[in-house]
């Protein structure tokens, strides 16, 4: 039943746009499915260079296509001589018929992908506002076949599919995607209105292999959700790490965003206080699912009632709880998530002095000098207890060398920007060699909370190690 339904929006989707390639390619390959190769080669001519950019070969009939699809467009035409008759009154009455080779398509060969997907006028939301619907399907470098599977992806559920979507890759370095690297914007879907279809732009020359649309629209768009993005990281984060130090799950957000020493979360936002419910749910939802006893209040996996395809799981960012990496070697920290590099800062380390391992934000506290400017700076965060804490410094020509006397110092703004991002318990790994080589690219905007809470811990004096 599913493959009718996409084999039905295929047929429509082409219908409506004659001229784009990748839908041409895709009917191909259902047609191929369902073995009837005269239609499936009639496509993969229409598809023109698109299917060579997947198939990695010329279609044997590629010599003559124009002849190929002038024929079979005058066998169609007689066909719809014959029953033209039949429907005409369906037709004074707006009927639309769904089969885009009754229609007789176009026989003028197709020069290039659609450039008038009108991306530009997509209403962006914010980073305190949802916004309107939007999916994103992240492509991997190594995925020869990611564009074609990224289309299917961002219109999968048919009319209960997203408004707006997106494909995207993220910079690769090595085994890390970075989520502030050179982010490349593939290709974005935009609904006609509700019920209707989609329309396509190709944004990028090399993967598309073709002339791209203008991507700016799709980029603002891709702006406003990656910072909601990154709320719901170190919301869901905050919860998880809640529920580790506490052992019950958090009720309302305000059981995270609570004075020192319990401030798990050190702000809010409007956004966060809208995706709590939610997410809080999935989280019980999947605890549950994985037979955690402590997941009560759920009932069954996380779920929309539909399972999600398996290229759909492959094409979301990774799930896993923010966690720290500092890199002796490199003198860096970096925020992750699963194979995602979210935030990287140069450090000050203390050389030998410095201990690897694992360890844990045990405490998170502003300005533990009483003010923003003494020799911790404005922030500082414990690891597991100990004397060791990443915190600031008042000597900030000493990041980026061996200086310190085993704590992690950081530039001012960084470390505000850490102590925001991560919430209290997020794990910390110290090795080395582990993370790229190259300076890290900072975000073109802060991350930041709004303050709640006194985070304040007067009453102690604190001995770090600096």
């Amino acid at each position: 039943m599913e493959q009718q339904d996409d084999m039905a929006y295929l047929k429509r989707y082409v219908q409506n746009h004659p001229d784009n390639r990748m839908a041409w390619y895709l009917l191909g390959k259902q047609y191929v499915i369902e073995e009837k190769e005269a239609k499936a080669n009639y496509c993969f001519l229409k598809a023109g260079s698109i299917y060579e950019a997947f198939e990695r070969k010329q279609h044997p009939l590629a010599n003559e296509p124009q002849q190929l699809i002038a024929q079979w467009n005058r066998r169609r035409r007689m066909k719809q001589l014959v029953i033209r008759s039949l429907i005409a009154l369906l037709l004074l009455l707006g009927a639309v018929l769904t089969d885009p080779f009754a229609d007789g398509p176009s026989s003028r060969d197709e020069q290039a992908a659609d450039q008038n997907a009108g991306v530009d006028d997509w209403p962006a939301g914010s980073e305190e506002n949802s916004g309107p619907d939007v999916r994103v399907a992240f492509v991997k470098p190594a995925d020869s076949s990611g564009l074609g599977k990224a289309m299917g992806v961002l219109m999968e559920g048919g009319e209960k599919s997203a408004d707006l979507g997106l494909a995207v890759m993220l910079e690769q370095d090595d085994s890390w995607r970075k989520w502030t690297g050179n982010t490349r914007m593939l290709l974005s879907t935009k609904r006609q209105g509700e019920g209707q279809a989609f329309n396509v732009s190709l944004h990028d020359a090399i993967a598309c292999n073709c002339q791209p649309s203008d991507a700016a629209g799709a980029k603002q768009a891709y702006g406003s959700w990656s910072k909601q993005q990154e709320q719901r990281w170190t919301l869901t984060s905050a919860i998880e790490q809640y529920r580790e130090l506490f052992k019950h799950w958090p009720n309302k957000l305000e059981d995270m965003v609570r004075p020192y020493p319990n401030n798990v979360l050190s702000g809010e936002t409007s956004l966060m206080r809208k995706l709590f419910p939610d997410i809080l749910q999935r989280q019980k939802a999947a605890a549950a699912a994985r037979g955690d006893s402590a997941g009560n209040g759920s009932g069954g996996a996380e779920s929309n009632g539909n399972e999600r395809s398996s290229a759909a799981a492959q094409m979301e960012l990774p799930d896993k709880p923010l966690s720290i990496i500092v890199d002796q070697e490199n003198r860096t920290l970096a925020v992750v998530s699963g194979d995602v590099i979210i935030r990287s800062y140069n450090v000050g380390l203390g050389g030998e002095k410095t201990p690897s391992g694992s360890f844990y934000i045990s405490e998170k506290v502003k300005n533990p000098n009483g003010r923003d400017d003494g020799e911790f700076g404005s922030r500082g965060m414990t690891l597991s207890g100990t004397r060791y804490a990443i915190h600031g410094t008042d000597e900030p020509q000493s990041i980026g060398k061996d200086e310190s006397h085993g704590c992690v110092r950081m530039n001012k703004e960084d470390v505000e920007e850490l102590f925001d991002l991560v919430p209290l318990g997020t794990k910390v790994e110290i090795k080395s060699g582990v993370l790229p080589a190259d300076a890290p690219k900072p975000a073109a905007e802060r991350f930041s909370l709004q303050p709640m809470q006194d985070e304040t811990n007067p009453e102690v004096v604190y001995r770090w190690l600096n």
